[in-house]
């Protein structure tokens, strides 16, 4: 068989797998825009107003990029997630109160302990529904098992076959592939569904990410 002929065999397997790629990368950002829907929705609910919703949203986005490497040490990413967005939702309407000249009382330590309610709980769960098919089947199964459903480890391991160990080594695994997908949803543009959106608000969301980032940098 001439060379040429030979060379030109990969070619349509390095196409399908191109266009595999770009198919997974595809589902992978539309899974990350609903994931974000449910939480806009959620709230839009609560504060009854888009705007408002938008504003809180963004600033969700930004305190869980900045939290970010917490993910690894925290034994329930739902209840993670739905802290930093009860705070997050107090402390705005705290300012909104503070606009409107009306002084609240609002002791943060007990909101960060108070139990997060059904509802900001059914959101972050729907947001987490959206997010973990994007993972590998391994980690998906273990973080819904172990963070979302709150299954304990040596049961895990007993129904996995597994040792312990390789439980919390896949459960760790799991959680930094998660994070990934998290920090690339609070990228995600809130209007076009794309990551660094050129669009009035994806600029200003690039802008305060850049700018919480320096907060934190030494």
């Amino acid at each position: 068989m001439p060379d040429s002929l030979q060379d030109d065999e990969p070619a349509p397997r390095r196409v399908k797998e191109d266009e595999a790629a770009k198919h997974h990368d595809r589902a992978v950002q539309n899974a990350l825009v609903e994931a974000q829907k449910q939480i806009l929705q959620f709230l839009q609910r609560r504060l009854g107003d888009r705007d408002a919703a938008d504003e809180v949203l963004q600033r969700f986005s930004l305190r869980a990029l900045e939290r970010a490497s917490q993910l690894h040490d925290v034994r329930m990413v739902r209840g993670w997630l739905g802290r930093i967005l009860a705070t997050t939702i107090v402390d705005y309407q705290r300012e909104a109160a503070r606009r409107r000249r009306r002084e609240i009382v609002i002791d943060q330590a007990e909101v960060e302990t108070h139990p997060v309610d059904e509802e900001l709980d059914a959101a972050i769960c729907n947001c987490l529904y959206r997010i973990l098919p994007t993972l590998k089947a391994e980690y998906a199964d273990i973080i819904w098992r172990a963070d979302i459903l709150g299954e304990p480890r040596d049961r895990l391991a007993e129904s996995l076959g597994t040792s312990l160990n390789n439980v919390t080594v896949r459960l760790h695994r799991g959680r930094q592939a998660l994070r990934k997908r998290l920090e690339q949803m609070c990228r995600t543009c809130p209007v076009h569904g794309f990551m660094d959106c050129h669009c009035e608000k994806g600029e200003h969301l690039r802008k305060a990410i850049a700018e919480a980032k320096a907060k934190i940098t030494p």
